[in-house]
């Protein structure tokens, strides 16, 4: 993996463990003297203020309207909804992942194909696409949420093999950090 590769994962798994409000600055992580590599590391890992929220539990969600609507499609909670593309992308319709995943519902490309989803940058496609998914990971685990966080994360081969959340940490987070936006209990 190279250094790039690697600052860009640390700084995207930063920020999703990033949980205070903008308005607790942390502190500036430390550098390692004398490396590029450090200088970079410490750059990615500056907390970014985030945008005003509007109340407790929406967050910067300047696509409110499109995000009901599609759950509403799609037989989806759309604080559920909301919860998952604050996660994936915290509302930013040009996020990408390391992995490839893109916009505001963070698909990877042949799933967003299989979605009919063509340009997965567009903030309505992508919406629509994440919903269409979600929807169907609803179905493959009966309902079960939990299983289709996990499944939408990781994988629906994943979640099966293991017969629920896979011990990921990474998928445990993203399960635990959605529900808690959906619930309002994370803000």
């Amino acid at each position: 993996m190279s250094i790039d590769a690697t600052v860009a994962r640390v700084s995207e798994l930063a920020a999703l463990l990033t949980f205070s409000p903008p308005a607790a600055a942390a502190p500036a992580p430390a550098t390692i003297p004398g490396t590029a590599f450090g200088s970079q590391l410490a750059t990615a890992m500056t907390p970014v203020s985030a945008p005003a929220t509007t109340t407790a539990t929406a967050g910067a969600n300047p696509f409110a309207a499109e995000i009901s609507a599609a759950a509403a499609r799609h037989g989806i909670d759309p604080n559920l909804l909301t919860g998952l593309i604050r996660a994936e992308s915290n509302f930013d319709p040009n996020a990408g992942s390391p992995a490839g995943a893109q916009g505001l519902a963070q698909l990877m490309p042949a799933t967003a194909a299989g979605l009919g989803v063509t340009n997965p940058l567009d903030p309505v496609q992508s919406i629509e696409g994440g919903a269409r998914y979600l929807r169907q990971q609803l179905d493959r685990f009966g309902g079960d949420v939990t299983k289709a966080l996990a499944a939408y994360n990781a994988g629906p081969g994943a979640v099966e093999r293991f017969g629920g959340v896979p011990p990921y940490e990474e998928t445990q987070n993203y399960v635990r950090r959605v529900l808690g936006y959906a619930q309002g209990t994370i803000a």
